[in-house]
């Protein structure tokens, strides 16, 4: 048996964005299946022995939970279609390249102190002075721990913060990065969330204090002119090449547009019709329908006898 897509996740909070990912889909004559931590283990079998494939997955859940990674591998090997390829993942992921890579692409990022890992070294060759050019407060986050501000410490004021911080983890990189202010546009902070989604630029505001997310309108694009916001989020594409992502990116007093968050591979799906800090129940919609859109030009371009 082979279908068009199959979707693995494990958060209790992924129910409603697959059921509406199948519902969508199959209404276009698609066919969806679901691996979850209950079939996980029989599902690998199955592939394993060619007796079930799949022409695209979309995985939530081996970055989470062991027992999918060897699915995933076998996936991998086969004609399947990933969506977020796990390699172009491997490296999107970590801060300190796409900082240094984002700089190279012209785009604004956080002035920021880039420091090794704990365990590698001990020692620490940064000063006060070092940290007084961040101001205060200053942020400190690990390059490659991520998901829902793991490790996150957004308020630091003082090296030993940064000292006691990198030991957490002990084997991640850490950046050490300038707190940045935006700009007020009607009332409303410029901060947004803007996601790639299999082909399309999604932008909305999202204040990064409450996660509140609003819809960003054409009208308030170009009244604000925000049109870079669009820009900026397709380059990061060009240099990730992952199919779907969030990307954090704030305008300053100054004018500038500046990334904040790098990348965010695991994009919380929650609907805003059931949860104060959801996405908007037509962006995900939106997304969903980029999804399938991705899913039959697969088909359309690798599947065809």
């Amino acid at each position: 048996m082979i279908f068009d897509l199959a979707i693995a996740y494990v958060w209790e909070y992924d129910e409603e964005f697959v059921s509406m990912i199948e519902t969508k889909l199959q209404q276009t004559g698609l066919t969806t299946f679901r691996v979850t931590e209950n079939n996980v283990f029989e599902i690998t079998d199955l592939v394993k022995q060619k007796k079930l494939n799949f022409r695209c997955y979309l995985d939530r859940a081996s970055d989470q939970d062991d027992d999918f990674s060897e699915l995933a591998k076998i996936l991998t090997r086969r004609k399947t279609k990933i969506f977020n390829p796990y390699k172009k993942i491997e490296h999107a992921i970590d801060k300190a390249n796409m900082h240094l890579e984002f700089i190279s692409a012209g785009i604004n990022v956080p002035y920021s102190i880039i420091i090794p890992p704990h365990s590698l070294t001990k020692d620490l060759l940064i000063s006060v002075d070092d940290l007084s050019i961040l101001g205060n407060p200053f942020i400190i986050k690990p390059c490659n721990t991520t998901g829902g501000g793991i490790g996150v410490v957004k308020g630091a004021e003082s090296l030993k913060e940064v000292l006691q911080a990198r030991q957490k983890h002990d084997e991640d990189k850490y950046l050490i990065q300038q707190k940045i202010l935006p700009v007020i546009l009607d009332n409303k902070k410029a901060w947004f969330r803007c996601f790639w989604a299999f082909g399309k630029t999604i932008c909305a505001w999202w204040d990064d204090e409450t996660h509140v997310y609003e819809n960003l309108s054409e009208d308030e694009v170009e009244m604000f002119q925000l049109k870079k916001l669009f820009q900026i989020t397709r380059t990061i594409r060009k240099i990730t090449e992952l199919d779907f992502f969030s990307t954090e990116i704030a305008l300053t007093p100054s004018g500038k547009f500046i990334v904040i968050d790098y990348v965010n591979d695991q994009c919380d799906m929650r609907l805003k019709s059931l949860h104060y800090d959801g996405v908007p129940d037509n962006i995900v919609e939106e997304i969903i329908s980029n999804l399938q859109k991705a899913v039959k030009k697969e088909i359309k371009t690798n599947w065809q006898e």
